[in-house]
């Protein structure tokens, strides 16, 4: 049998196109995938046969009809807290273990006309907050590299799926990284697009001011088509750019480019095999004609905690609709109002969902708002200035997209300080509203891929992925399925 999972995008349209295969057959091989194989990675929380069965077939009659798009018949994965209609979406919560959206996301909706196939919902970790999605009520996602070890998070299902050949490509969130280290850990390209590209309207909020849709995939180019179809303007969403992405974008050469290395991220705590691969990289930028050079972003170290304040006290206003009395899970224990939200809350949240609520309201108690949360929106502010004078130089930066490689299950989730300074190569794209993407620049001794990433001024995605594009034509990727 062909294996469809390692063909791109245009490859599988192109297929789809001439008729010598049927989008009904493209999911019904992807289905058998995910059966066969997702025990072994818990990607996915549902798998939605006979919806992506009926939407095939949907996708068929536009091919025939001549209205096909280079998504029609494509079998893609959704992040399970992006809204669906009629098919639960549970934020990898026993909060929403029973949720049924009654409408869909503006994502989805978008996909739907373009005719893609939703093959499921993918493991994450719970209310996406988490670095290695092992927080998921379900149980934890397994890296397709090797099951001993973490696929990242919070999009790590979106990832592993996307890596065992399990869709075409994934949608995911980042608040945080949380597209880009999972891409990072598994080998894929990732990006999380410039703040407001893309409609957060159905997206279940984490943190509403860093939280972004993105698109996981095999390449760049696959991320490119995906996001041309999501990235389009929604008066459901407020926070939205006043103008469309320009996808795909213009092609500059690399040659006359100047690419920025902040310092920072190259320093102490950046595994000598991250900072060897992410060389590299920019070596092969240099042969490209890219002219790098050394900056600084002095405000890195102070990101981290800046970030998890701001987002935590987000996350602590928007999970205090989980009451017990509108929907989703209600204790049956209290005999009084007070009683059933604190048990309801105690019972359907998670610990490290907890410890963030606990965070975020402790920030915006009276008595510490100025010195926690307004000292960090401060932070934000001058990580913004400090990234838009670098740009003023530079035409994007480069930096690991993590520390590390992926580390085995288990050595970081006890220790969610350590777990939370993993996150140092990423918040600051999102405090600062900007895109960035991960693409694969090398591998680990044991054969575990290392990401860099590309980070760029606002609305400038579609340079990124063209950056990616020149950069995978001329790096030898590897599957983590050999």
């Amino acid at each position: 049998m062909m294996e469809y999972w390692k063909r791109s995008i245009s490859e599988l349209h192109a297929l789809l196109a001439e008729g010598t295969l049927s989008a009904r057959a493209l999911t019904e091989y992807f289905l058998e995938r995910i059966g066969r194989l997702d025990t072994q990675y818990g990607a996915y929380i549902t798998v939605c046969t006979e919806e992506a069965l009926a939407a095939a077939d949907r996708a068929d009659g536009m091919l025939k009809a001549g209205k096909g798009t280079l998504l029609t018949g494509i079998p893609l994965a959704v992040k399970d807290n992006i809204s669906t209609e009629g098919i639960r979406t549970t934020c990898a919560s026993k909060m929403l273990a029973d949720y049924v959206p009654p409408y869909d996301a503006t994502v989805i909706r978008l996909l739907k006309e373009q005719g893609a196939v939703l093959l499921g919902k993918t493991n994450m970790d719970e209310f996406a907050m988490g670095g290695a999605s092992q927080t998921s009520y379900f149980g934890g996602v397994k890296n397709p590299w090797d099951p001993t070890r973490v696929p990242g998070g919070s999009s790590g299902g979106s990832a592993a799926a996307v890596a065992a050949g399990l869709c075409v490509a994934a949608l995911g969130s980042d608040t945080g990284g949380s597209i880009r280290q999972p891409s990072a850990f598994c080998g894929v390209t990732g990006i999380k697009p410039t703040y407001g590209a893309v409609s957060r309207y159905g997206l279940i909020a984490f943190a509403s001011s860093l939280d972004q849709i993105g698109v996981l995939a095999k390449s760049a180019a696959d991320c490119e088509t995906v996001l041309a179809a999501i990235a389009l303007p929604d008066e459901n969403d407020g926070s939205m750019l006043p103008q469309a992405l320009q996808l795909p974008g213009e092609a500059r050469p690399l040659s006359g480019m100047t690419v920025g290395v902040p310092a920072e991220f190259m320093g102490e705590g950046t595994a000598q095999e991250v900072k060897d691969a992410v060389e590299d990289g920019l070596s092969a930028f240099t042969h490209m004609g890219a002219r790098v050079k050394p900056v600084s972003l002095p405000g890195l170290r102070f990101a981290v905690s800046a970030y998890y304040l701001i987002s935590s006290a987000e996350a602590s206003s928007n999970l205090a609709r989980y009451d017990g009395v509108k929907f989703g899970y209600r204790s049956r224990k209290g005999d009084t109002y007070d009683e059933l939200i604190k048990n309801t809350r105690s019972e359907g949240f998670g610990t490290e969902v907890k410890r963030r609520i606990l965070l975020g309201n402790y920030a915006l108690c009276s008595g510490f708002y100025d010195a926690y949360y307004g000292r960090a929106s401060r932070i934000r502010d001058q990580l913004k200035a400090e990234y838009a004078g670098l740009f003023t130089h530079c035409d994007l930066l480069i930096t690991p997209t993590a520390p590390t490689a992926a580390y085995t299950i288990g050595a970081q989730e006890d220790d969610p300080v350590r777990m939370y300074l993993a996150d140092v190569c990423t918040v600051t794209a999102n405090l600062a509203g900007l895109p960035a993407l991960n693409t694969i620049c090398g591998y680990t001794a044991q054969g575990l891929p290392v990401g860099m990433s590309l980070v760029g001024r606002p609305g400038d995605d579609g340079l990124l992925l063209n950056c990616a594009k020149a950069f995978e034509a001329v790096f030898p990727r590897r599957e983590a399925l050999a």
